[in-house]
C-alpha cells in the first residue's frame, strides 16, 4: 500500500504491517483513503480529530444555511372584504420575513360555475403584493382549487 504520513509527505509502497506499526509509533490510526486506487492508499492521522472537524465543519455549513418556509392562505370565492384584507395583511407580514406564500383558492359546489371570479380575486392579492413580492408560479387551476406561489423580493 501507498503511505502518506500525518505531515502529509508521501512516505513509499510499504506493507500494511510496517504502516500499522509506524502509526503505532506515532500514537495515531492508519486510515485508508483511496481503496480503489492500485495500491491502496492510506494516511497516518488521528482520526477522532479528523471526525471532530468534520462535524465542525457540517455544524458550520449549516448554520449559513437558510431554509425557506412555505406558509399557505387559503381563500374562497365570496371572501368578505375585511376577510381579504386581513389576509393579505397576513401574507405581507409572510413576506417580510422571508417565506414562500402559497395561495389557495378553493370552490364548492356550483362555485366552480365561476372559475374566473376566483382568477380574478387571486390577481387582485397578486397585485396588492406587488410591492414586497413577485410571482413565483402562476395561478393554475387544479381540479376545485386555484393555486399560486409568491416569493418576496
Amino acid at each position: 500500500m501507498r503511505l502518506i504520513d500525518e505531515n502529509g509527505k508521501q512516505v513509499g509502497i510499504i506493507s500494511s504491517t510496517e504502516a500499522l506499526k509506524i502509526a503505532e509509533e506515532h500514537g495515531l490510526d492508519l486510515v485508508e483513503i483511496a481503496p480503489q486506487a492500485d495500491p491502496p492508499v492510506c494516511k497516518i492521522m488521528d482520526f477522532g480529530k479528523y471526525k471532530y472537524q468534520q462535524q465542525m465543519r457540517d455544524r458550520q455549513s449549516k448554520k449559513k444555511q437558510h431554509v425557506i418556509k412555505l406558509k399557505e392562505l387559503r381563500f374562497r370565492p365570496r371572501i368578505g372584504e375585511h376577510d381579504l384584507i386581513m389576509k393579505i395583511n397576513r401574507a405581507r407580514k409572510f413576506l417580510n420575513d422571508g417565506c414562500k406564500v402559497k395561495i389557495t383558492l378553493m370552490f364548492r359546489g356550483r362555485e366552480l360555475a365561476h372559475k374566473e371570479d376566483g382568477f380574478n380575486l387571486i390577481e387582485r392579492v397578486v397585485e396588492e403584493l406587488s410591492d414586497v413580492s413577485v410571482v413565483d408560479k402562476a395561478p393554475v387551476s387544479e381540479g376545485r382549487t386555484i393555486i399560486s406561489f409568491l416569493i418576496s423580493k
